[in-house]
């Protein structure tokens, strides 16, 4: 677990943990996190009403992988940023981790860095990633969300 940030830590699988009342988690993986959430094996329907996102008190649970193509849906993204504003405002450690910590939690980490706490450069998906990699060295970034920033930067953490 490392802090990237006051209060804003990024881990892999092996530091999943529920929220409490100091810090809240999310929860960015698919397997296993999201499917125990929310209570299926293999694949959920587009249609079930947390195919994306499971919010609980001081959970978000994310229906995220990290595949080599972008096959993400906006709504994840600004789920996130509004449950980890709405915590960080309630003076909570924010806890990001996935499977690896290698990728989706720390670009989640970036995002939030840039975008919500402007802490770090928000130019650019390639400036805030510079910024950022001298904070967590281990950034690899899947080809999937990597090209998903570059694409989609300026529209990234609009309003939360």
């Amino acid at each position: 677990m490392q802090e990237v940030y006051e209060r804003v830590f990024v881990t892999n699988e092996e530091s999943c943990q529920s929220g409490s009342a100091k810090f809240a988690v999310i929860h960015a993986c698919k397997t296993p996190c999201h499917q125990l959430a929310v209570g299926y094996k293999g694949s959920l329907p587009k249609t079930h009403p947390n195919y994306l996102v499971l919010e609980q008190e001081y959970d978000l649970y994310l229906n995220i992988i990290d595949p080599p193509v972008p096959l993400f849906k906006p709504g994840l993204f600004s789920s996130f940023m509004t449950f980890a504003n709405k915590h960080w405002t309630e003076q909570r450690t924010i806890i990001i981790h996935c499977n690896q910590g290698q990728s989706r939690a720390p670009s989640l980490a970036l995002l939030f860095l840039a975008k919500c706490l402007c802490v770090i450069n928000n130019d650019s998906y390639h400036t805030a990633r510079t910024e950022f990699e001298a904070i967590y060295p281990t950034y690899r970034p899947g080809k999937g969300i990597e090209t998903y920033f570059e694409k989609n930067w300026k529209k990234l953490g609009g309003a939360f």
